[in-house]
């Protein structure tokens, strides 16, 4: 049976998240139901790259599916466009081989976080509003913390689906952009609520409340202190998804320009 890629973008303020649950409005589910319209079969399932949360966004989600179809992939993306909400979008379909999985095949997923230094009437659900100064120095000596493979314990709450909390971080870095300021991060794989409480650990250090020099002490020890500073999911973005000899990019730009 054919299997294709989807590559997809989609606003999360409306979505309990990418995953199918119950009692939940999921983007995944979604997209499966506009594919079981289209293929006209019960049995189609889609597999993500990776789980976003609640109110996070996507403009570069992976994930795959088959199908038992002919139509060629450009008539696929048109017509699960057709099925969809107009936050949800299949920007590209490609055809792929067999053992291609979205998830098990991917060896880095990139998110950034969008913080605006001043109050914004436009893209409110896109950004988070800092009213303090933030020190962009002492944010990216925080950042400089978290590459490397780490224990990210104090970054994440009791998952039962999460078999370790070990990270291998790639890039960590804050961009300024005037009066947005973005944090990019690149990584292995996240666990729940990991980038929001590293963006949170991050933005304190810039406020000045928080020492740099503490944060490798999370690493070491469980602390309450990342979980307290949970950033809302509003700011934040998944990137991109990385596949084997694809390049990275190390360098990200804001979604919206302030």
């Amino acid at each position: 049976m054919p299997r294709f890629k989807l590559t997809i973008e989609y606003d999360g303020t409306r979505y309990s998240g990418w995953q199918m649950q119950k009692g939940g409005k999921s983007v995944q589910g979604e997209i499966v139901d506009a594919c079981r319209d289209l293929f006209g079969a019960e049995d189609i399932d889609v597999f993500g790259a990776g789980r976003t949360d609640s109110g996070v966004h996507a403009i570069g989600q992976v994930a795959h599916l088959e199908a038992s179809t002919d139509l060629i992939p450009l008539r696929i993306r048109y017509g699960i466009n057709d099925r969809l909400p107009h936050d949800i979008s299949i920007l590209n379909v490609d055809k792929v081989q067999d053992g291609f999985h979205a998830r098990h095949d991917a060896i880095a997923r990139s998110y950034f976080y969008q913080i605006s230094r001043r109050r914004t009437s436009f893209g409110k659900k896109y950004v988070w509003w800092i009213k303090d100064q933030l020190d962009i120095d002492l944010m990216n000596e925080a950042a400089r913390h978290f590459p490397g493979l780490k224990n990210y314990k104090s970054f994440t709450d009791e998952d039962h689906e999460q078999r370790s909390t070990k990270v291998e971080i790639m890039h960590s870095k804050v961009y300024d952009y005037g009066d947005m300021l973005l944090f990019h991060v690149i990584g292995s794989h996240f666990l729940w609520k990991q980038v929001r409480r590293m963006t949170g650990v991050v933005i304190e250090a810039g406020r000045g409340k928080l020492d740099p020099g503490d944060i490798p002490g999370f690493f070491r020890n469980r602390s309450d202190v990342p979980a307290g500073l949970t950033t809302p999911p509003s700011g934040l973005f998944l990137e991109r998804v990385y596949y084997q000899d694809e390049k990275i990019n190390y360098t990200a730009r804001p979604v919206i320009n302030l």
